[in-house]
């Protein structure tokens, strides 16, 4: 990884982009393609596109990965000015006890804690140590008063867990919002190496970073359907199934630090998976599978059935602790489907198209 894509990198990981607020996120990623794309195109919302152009008669293939973040959101504040709050996207209410948080304003940021009551002071009897409800959890800011609440926060701004990355070795990195800024991550790079490799690119290229992926996929589903490329490359994470009480025969083995998954099923294209396979092992990449029997999960499921179809296919990253403030995951892999996708790219013809009957 060169300094600059480090850099580019902890910089998207520190940059709140929760889900429906995701505008500080998609500019430092549109920043960062802009310097070596074509075009760069952003819609009503905030997703954003970048181009290599090529030649308007030939195919064009789509990097995705969505920008947004789970996380909270200001839902009420009391006479007493604490502030009680939602959840944004899957916030796991188990953890969100005892954490310090960044409530977003229009300002910038206010510092708080998530209350949680002594061990010493709860009612064992009456729910004390359970998993918290949402409309349970609240945030101390350090004030007395509605009034001196709302000089400082408003209902409806956004929150992040205050964690930030950290490199645990030369391998492995944790931080915050790993899903999905890793994958604006990736597919960054990915156009990247692409634009210094234009000479042999055959179709052309549009990565998409994508806004409320954790809300139902929808800057997905309005990017493909505006641009309809002929096939559609997605990158997320999944979980590494390798940590202790983790079922294999439910969830499936996925380990860390094994390479990307490939899915099978469900709206991945069975031509578009084998090709992944076959530039896979002509370039020596090593790949996990993973099947899915109805959905993905990702916006692979908003991308492929746009107005007459778009083979797609989702290549994952394997994560460590999925929606929490330390994820984790493996550089080696994130490097690994970063190569997959450049491959992928170069290994296709002019007129590439996926069907199944071909």
């Amino acid at each position: 990884m060169t300094d600059s894509s480090k850099e580019f990198l902890e910089e998207l990981l520190i940059t709140p982009s929760p889900t429906g607020y995701e505008k500080k996120g998609v500019q430092v990623w549109k920043n960062y393609v802009e310097e070596f794309s074509d075009e760069v195109v952003t819609d009503a919302y905030g997703s954003c596109v970048a181009k290599i152009n090529i030649n308007t008669d030939v195919a064009t293939v789509m990097l995705e990965a969505h920008c947004d973040e789970i996380g909270m959101v200001v839902q009420h504040i009391t006479d007493q000015g604490y502030v009680y709050i939602a959840k944004l996207g899957g916030s796991d209410s188990t953890i969100a006890r005892a954490k310090k948080v960044f409530i977003h304003n229009k300002r910038g940021r206010v510092v708080g804690v998530t209350g949680n009551t002594a061990i010493h002071l709860q009612d064992q009897k009456n729910g004390g140590g359970k998993e918290p409800a949402w409309k349970d959890i609240y945030v101390d800011i350090g004030v007395t008063s509605k009034e001196e609440a709302l000089e400082l926060v408003q209902v409806g701004d956004p929150i992040t867990y205050a964690s930030d990355f950290e490199y645990l070795n030369d391998d492995i990195l944790t931080a915050r919002a790993i899903d999905n800024r890793i994958g604006g991550f990736i597919i960054a790079e990915a156009l990247k190496r692409l634009s210094k490799q234009k000479g042999e690119l055959k179709v052309n290229v549009i990565a998409l970073n994508s806004i409320q992926e954790e809300v139902g996929g929808f800057g997905a589903r309005m990017m493909s359907y505006r641009f309809m490329p002929d096939v559609a490359l997605v990158t997320d994470v999944t979980h590494s199934t390798d940590t202790p009480g983790i079922d294999q025969k439910q969830h499936g083995t996925v380990v860390l630090g094994e390479g990307p998954t490939v899915q099978h099923g469900g709206a991945n294209h069975p031509k578009v998976v084998e090709f992944i396979e076959q530039v896979c092992e002509k370039a020596g990449i090593n790949i996990q599978h993973e099947a899915t029997s109805v959905r993905t999960g990702t916006d692979t499921d908003s991308i492929f059935f746009q107005q007459t179809g778009i083979p797609s296919a989702l290549i994952s990253l394997p994560l460590r602790y999925m929606h929490s403030p330390v994820e984790l995951c493996n550089l080696d892999d994130v490097e690994n489907l970063v190569q997959i996708m450049v491959e992928a790219v170069l290994a296709m013809r002019p007129d590439q198209s996926f069907s199944v009957f071909e």
